[in-house]
């Protein structure tokens, strides 16, 4: 058993489970969105794409493409957040909640692509 494989499999089930419970319910109401599960995706697809970095292959270089990718729409959706609890005062109006959702639900979709290449990789894999 690869154990960097493990911890990469991990880190990349893990952040797609965390941004799928952000972005799972009514896509105009906030406080069915917990910032803390944001977050917590956000650092989770942060450590699968270091994790990632030093993989040379053709595959590993989409799987880092796929998690930049989440790691860009997690990154835009939390300053979208912050912006306008911390900056603007608005708050989580329901336009902007669905702002958030929507970018979350692109990471969703990249981690998806994540998940889809890892499990392809591994029924490939020959011994």
């Amino acid at each position: 058993m690869n154990l960097e494989k493990v911890v990469f499999g991990f880190f990349i089930v893990l952040a797609a489970t965390l941004n799928f419970g952000f972005f799972i319910g009514d896509i105009s109401r906030p406080e069915l969105h917990n910032t803390y599960e944001l977050l917590a995706a956000l650092v989770v697809s942060l450590i699968a794409t270091v994790i990632k970095f030093g993989d040379r292959t053709q595959i590993g270089a989409v799987h880092l493409a796929t998690s930049l990718v989440a790691d860009l729409q997690l990154v835009a959706a939390v300053i979208t957040w912050v912006i306008a609890v911390n900056v603007t005062g608005t708050g989580m109006t329901p336009h902007i909640t669905s702002s958030v959702v929507s970018l979350s639900g692109g990471a969703l979709l990249a981690n998806i692509v994540s998940l889809v290449l890892l499990i392809a990789e591994t029924v490939m894999m020959r011994r």
